[in-house]
């Protein structure tokens, strides 16, 4: 597989993003590094793996790492603060880079720090997981979760690079390759009903870790959300598309409890929620709950109860002038942002969360 460049247009923010297989070890990173420091950002599953192999491509550069704990339920304002101490421990200054190995949460929590330590230092995003190759590391949202909600706390700090090691996804245990699985169907339900259709036809190599089958996936989800991005940075309008079935999703990961369903997991039957909502045809929700079926995902949500999953839903980031807002199908491949939906309908779709 050669190796692809998709780059983000921002104007002077703009940033390539590299995909290809065993980059880690051999890329020139250090090409991308401002000053002479670096603060590696991973956690314990991921450091052990690729520290090593990433530490080779920042070349003669002073390369410093802080390893957090595993898993959603770390992502909080406390990590953040160890990689701010971690920062001043070791001296850096405003050309300091911060550099993201590992998953979504991590490019999340590392993000974040880079935005706030100095009012902003260079960052890099690494991903080593499915959802962040494909979603979570392009696009420059930072933040945490807070108990009031899912990433109410963060900032727009957009990477100087993404580089996506497609090898990384050999290592990947199954769970967390099938809740990427979910924001890759995403891109085609919102986006491109080619690529959804591609999708159905090629889930059993995705699954099967096909390399080619892959590097597709992630190609064509990060030019989808390239696009998307460059037209709308800070989710003014168009990028809200991207959050289809987080509505939902988000509200299940928090009445959950942050990491007892992965975030993917959540989405898929987030999508499937917003799906049914939608004024689509009956043919069109069936394939996205039978795509999200075939990838080993939940396709309903679990019984966490209605009046939960509403309070949840009241703190969703879309919603204005206390009304909620969903990103909605008008048919697959397309879709919009709107506060105009069916309210039975809704209540309807709710009310299957009762045990």
């Amino acid at each position: 597989m050669a190796t692809t460049t998709t780059t983000v247009e921002l104007g002077e923010r703009s940033y390539p993003i590299v995909i290809g297989h065993g980059l880690l070890g051999r890329y020139d990173l250090a090409a991308h590094v401002q000053g002479r420091d670096c603060l590696v950002v991973s956690n314990e599953t991921v450091a052990p793996l690729y520290l090593k192999a990433l530490t080779v491509c920042l070349g003669g550069k002073s390369v410093a790492s802080i390893a957090l704990k595993d898993g959603e339920a770390w992502k909080t304002l406390s990590a953040v603060e160890s990689i701010l101490d971690r920062l001043v421990e070791s001296g850096a200054n405003r050309d300091t880079t911060v550099i993201a190995l590992g998953g979504g949460v991590v490019g999340d929590i590392a993000g974040f720090a880079a935005a706030c330590y100095m009012r902003g230092v260079g960052f890099i995003q690494v991903p080593t997981t499915l959802l962040a190759q494909v979603d979570s590391s392009v696009g420059g949202k930072t933040g945490v979760n807070h108990p009031g909600g899912k990433n109410l706390v963060g900032a727009f700090h957009q990477p100087r690079i993404v580089l996506i090691d497609t090898d990384t996804l050999q290592t990947l245990p199954d769970r967390e390759l099938k809740a990427g699985l979910a924001e890759v169907i995403k891109h085609g339900a919102i986006a491109d009903a080619g690529f959804f259709a591609w999708l159905e036809a090629n889930m059993p190599a995705l699954l099967a870790r096909d390399p080619e089958a892959l590097a597709h996936a992630v190609r064509r989800s990060c030019e989808i959300k390239a696009a998307v991005v460059a037209e709308d940075e800070r989710e003014a309008g168009r990028r809200a598309i991207l959050n289809f079935g987080h509505t939902f999703g988000h509200a299940i990961e928090r009445c959950q409890g942050y990491g007892e369903w992965l975030h993917g997991e959540a989405v898929a039957a987030g999508m499937v929620m917003a799906a049914a909502l939608s004024d689509i045809d009956d043919e069109a929700r069936g394939r996205i709950a039978a795509l999200i079926e075939s990838a080993g995902l939940p396709a309903a949500p679990p019984k966490i109860g209605s009046a939960a999953m509403s309070a949840a839903m009241g703190m969703d980031k879309k919603v204005q002038d206390k009304k909620l807002r969903f990103v909605l199908l008008d048919r697959l491949g397309h879709a919009f942002t709107t506060a105009d939906f069916d309210a039975q309908r809704l209540a309807a779709i709710v009310a299957a969360v009762d045990g």
